[in-house]
């Protein structure tokens, strides 16, 4: 899935501007693809929407802090 070339990649508006980030696009049928922003050729993820939305609601429990 590394051939994406009509999707729109960002960074998080929290990113502190490192290099060191991931990139997500949100894809056609809900798949939202993400991939190492400096390596942006090299291997995607993809997920599925309910994988997705249960990502990002455990991250914002805060159940992935330390």
């Amino acid at each position: 899935m590394t051939d994406l070339p009509t999707a729109r990649w960002f960074k998080s508006s929290r990113s502190s501007g490192q290099q060191d980030c991931v990139e997500v696009a949100f894809l056609d049928g809900g798949t939202v693809g993400v991939r190492d922003s400096k390596n942006p050729s090299g291997p995607t993820l993809a997920f599925g929407p309910a994988e997705w939305d249960g990502f990002v609601a455990a991250l914002a429990s805060a159940r992935f802090q330390h």
